[in-house]
């Protein structure tokens, strides 16, 4: 006979589950972050939401929590994942280039947010332990949401995005000194604090030492191993061993489990199955990471925002700020622009997840009072749900603090014209290969590219390169497009393809003009508005894979060569016919002759 199952357990595992299954697909549907929605359900469907209501409705125990201990456990692994990747992020070589801003802007905006925030916390009659705490713990940003807004935004790149990154990453380093500092202050030893720091730090040396030594050791191998057998569910055991052996190892000494994956993450982001591994414990780390967070949202007390209204909007509030004038000075001490202080402060400025952790802990040892902690966690909570919000507002602000800028001399630069040339517009990488052939067949052209950036660093190098937008006539005269033989389109966006395509037919009903095209429903369109030849992206892609195919299994090179041209002919053939053309186009030896220098 089959041994009873605990319902409570498996209802409370099945709500998280459904959470992870229904909910958060529903909020990425509108834009919303996952660790937002995460946090939501856990604060709606846990013990203080809904939870609260089953004495008086009994269906209720299906929809919610009924005990957070019965999901704790596996959240508990989330963060120790969440720190095993923070670690293989965290390579040596990247903090090394990195150093100034990580070492010296993100330590200094640690200290300095931990002390105000402390120093507020105690005016408000909490001991200094508590304060000491709160400051530590509200210093840090949130990583999750933060990193996820700048990419969703493609703002990593950017100068804002670089300090972010930056640092979150001394953010991330400072995670563990924290939670080892909390540990030792909820230690019930009579010893003095500094005899429990010292034989903390000690014992903790010891066990990161040791976990380095065997990791050095027995990773590498123990990966090749795996990765030798080509079988990928030996190499997922294999990575969950890693960070969880080393989770368990950081336990035995007394040390948070979080740090040994910490230190596994820093020793394999070394080799060369980081990116492997990163792959493999994908899947296990968003949802073991959002039980975390759901388990998070599940300490917030919505009750918190009847109870004491205006001081939670003046928490909320006065913590951005905080941290956003810190973040502001600091910034422009290290000699950021104005708009990247800005944008980066507003990114920085609201608490993060690894409050939950640290206050969470704290509490748990005694530290930290309950209704202490549930109002601070709803603060940091209401302010990381502002993070998308403050974001946008930051993409807005930020360049109307941008002082005038130096137009480079390069830019001014007009067009020489020309006769019996080429325009090549677009000088990226398809335009910058264009080019070169165009030299080396002794064509001669003008090249027009609107990228400011570039513009100036190719001309430098020996382009004959000029900035401007080739949709408008006056520039295109400029040019000389009406003593131009053809005009070369290799910019990539179908719209400004159209439009460039569009103005030079109306200045010039019989020049040659040669597109690149996306796909074969593009280059019909193109066909249809005036293009002599366009060139669609994927056939050219299949005909060139099946010439190295072909001459690959032995056929002849020159009958495979003729092959693809004739080839190539039939789907331009195709392609015009498709577009409503009768075959009036020139030939393409016609159009090969149009581009020889007279």
């Amino acid at each position: 006979m089959a041994a009873p199952i605990n319902m409570e357990v498996y209802s409370d595992a099945l709500v998280v589950l459904g959470t992870a299954g229904i909910v958060v697909p529903l909020v990425r549907r509108f834009g919303i972050s996952p660790v937002l929605g995460y946090l939501a359900a856990g604060a709606v469907l846990g013990p203080l939401g809904l939870g609260s209501l089953i004495k008086t409705f009994p269906f209720l125990y299906w929809l919610t929590v009924v005990d957070a201990r019965n999901v704790a456990g596996i959240a508990e692994l989330g963060v120790v994942f969440l720190l095993f990747i923070i670690g293989m992020e965290l390579s040596f070589e990247r903090l090394k280039l990195m150093r100034r801003l990580v070492f010296g802007l993100g330590s200094l905006q640690i200290i300095l947010s931990a002390t105000v925030i402390g120093g507020i916390a105690s005016l408000f009659g909490n001991p200094p332990t508590v304060s000491i705490i709160l400051g530590l713990c509200l210093a840090l940003s949130s990583t999750a949401i933060v990193i996820e807004v700048l990419s969703n935004h493609g703002r990593l790149a950017t100068t804002a995005g670089r300090t972010s990154f930056s640092v979150l990453l001394a953010q991330d380093l400072a995670v563990v000194p924290i939670l080892l500092l909390v540990s030792i202050m909820g230690s019930r030893t009579e010893s003095s604090v500094m005899t429990n720091i010292a034989f903390a730090f000690v014992n903790a040396t010891l066990a990161v030492a040791a976990i380095v030594i065997v990791g050095r050791l027995l990773l590498r191998p123990l990966f090749r191993l795996v990765a030798s057998t080509g079988s990928p569910e030996l190499f997922v055991a294999a990575a969950l061993f890693a960070i969880i052996g080393a989770g368990f190892a950081a336990a035995l000494a007394g040390l948070p489990m979080a740090l040994g994956a910490f230190v596994a993450g820093l020793l394999l982001a070394e080799t060369e199955f980081r990116k492997a591994i990163e792959t493999t414990i994908g899947p296990f780390k968003g949802l073991l990471l959002g039980i975390f967070f759901f388990t998070v949202g599940m300490n917030i007390d919505i009750r918190e925002l009847i109870r004491e209204p205006l001081l939670l909007v003046a928490s909320v509030v006065g913590l951005i700020v905080i941290k956003s004038v810190l973040m502001i000075g600091l910034a422009r001490i290290f000699r950021l622009s104005l708009p990247t202080a800005i944008e980066t402060s507003l990114l920085l400025g609201p608490g993060g997840e690894f409050a939950f952790v640290g206050i969470g802990l704290a509490t748990s040892l005694g530290l930290v009072a309950y209704d202490v902690s549930s109002f601070v966690l709803t603060v940091t909570s209401i302010t990381m749900a502002l993070i998308p919000a403050l974001a946008l507002a930051a993409r807005r602000l930020a360049p109307r603090f941008r002082g005038p800028r130096m137009v480079d001399p390069e830019l001014t630069i007009a067009p020489a014209g020309g006769t019996g040339h080429a325009i090549v517009v677009g000088h990226g990488r398809v335009g910058q290969v264009v080019c070169t052939l165009l030299d080396r067949h002794g064509c001669p052209y003008l090249a027009v590219d609107n990228d400011a950036a570039a513009v100036p660093e190719q001309r430098r190098s020996g382009r004959e390169v000029y900035y401007g937008d080739a949709t408008l006539p006056e520039f295109l005269r400029a040019c000389g497009v009406m003593d131009a033989k053809a005009v070369i389109v290799t910019v990539s966006a179908p719209d400004a393809i159209d439009e460039v395509v569009r103005q030079v037919r109306a200045l010039r009903s019989d020049i040659v003009i040669v597109s690149r095209a996306r796909d074969a429903a593009h280059a019909r369109h193109l066909y249809s508005i005036g293009v002599t030849d366009a060139v669609p992206e994927t056939i050219e892609a299949s005909l060139q894979l099946s010439e190295a195919a072909l001459i690959g299994l032995g056929q002849a090179t020159g009958l495979v060569i003729a092959s693809i041209h004739e080839r190539r002919d039939e789907f331009r053939l195709e392609l015009q016919q498709a577009a409503g053309l009768t075959g009036d186009k020139p030939s393409n030896s016609i159009r090969r002759k149009t581009l020889r220098r007279p």
